[in-house]
């Protein structure tokens, strides 16, 4: 996929992404630091980070940290603090899921599906907040799943629908503030993430073919596609919209 030229969209600006170890994340780590952004990033395993740093280049800090854990959390922001002492763009991206069908669900992963998509995206914000002033950008990921039925996948799809509801209610919390928070949702995108997913269960290119069919645009999505709309909503092109979803999806939940 072609990608914009850099420009200065998000010059002077401070963003914290989670989860931009690879994928969105890190797609959109480089858009926004190409557009003239300091980004923050984290992920659970340095080793990624660290390839994930050298592939930005600059303007960029790693912290390895799981958003699951509150304290991990207050780490990732003492070192934002530190450093810049604000935000203007907080992207609560970080998520994770498996595929298991109803009567072969798990406790332990429900815990940490839910863990993770609510509880960390939950805490991210939270604890993200006093660092943020009028005119920040929230941005929480969500997915298709949050809106549509999926086989095998109904815990990781209840976790998104619940993401959906935190923009609306939190938009509703933060009437006055000046700060702004929407979902970006993409369909099928070939991340790692994704691709390991299905490498799991064997059937990878038939249900990459699976989703290619079932969108109107006839294919999967690309991150940097994700981190274009990403971009949007964290610069000032978004400045009247908050509690909203943007879906990226090749209009797969469109129809």
């Amino acid at each position: 996929m072609s990608n914009t030229q850099n420009g200065n969209r998000l010059q002077g600006k401070v963003a914290l992404i989670t989860g931009a170890n690879s994928g969105i994340g890190l797609a959109s780590a480089k858009r926004f630091v190409a557009e003239g952004a300091y980004v923050y990033i984290t992920g659970r395993r340095q080793e990624q980070l660290d390839q994930a740093m050298a592939e930005i280049g600059e303007n960029v800090t790693a912290i390895r940290g799981d958003i699951s854990k509150i304290a991990d959390l207050d780490h990732i922001y003492s070192v934002i603090k530190a450093k810049h002492e604000h935000l203007d763009i907080l992207f609560a991206n970080a998520g994770s899921g498996n595929l298991e069908p109803l009567g072969k669900i798990t406790e332990a992963d429900f815990d940490q599906t839910f863990g993770v998509n609510v509880k960390g995206t939950l805490f991210t914000v939270q604890k993200g907040l006093p660092l943020l002033k009028s005119g920040s950008s929230i941005i929480l990921t969500g997915s298709t799943t949050g809106s549509k039925g999926t086989a095998a996948f109904s815990v990781y799809s209840a976790t998104k629908a619940a993401v959906r509801n935190f923009a609306r209610s939190w938009a509703v919390d933060l009437k006055g503030s000046g700060i702004r928070v929407n979902v970006l949702s993409p369909g099928a995108t070939s991340t790692p993430g994704l691709l390991d997913l299905l490498d799991s269960t064997g059937f990878q290119t038939q249900a990459l073919q699976g989703f290619s069919d079932t969108a109107p645009l006839g294919r999967v999505g690309a991150p940097e596609e994700i981190a274009s709309a990403a971009l949007f909503l964290a610069s000032d092109d978004s400045s009247y919209m908050t509690g909203s979803e943007i879906f990226v999806d090749g209009g797969l939940a469109q129809i």
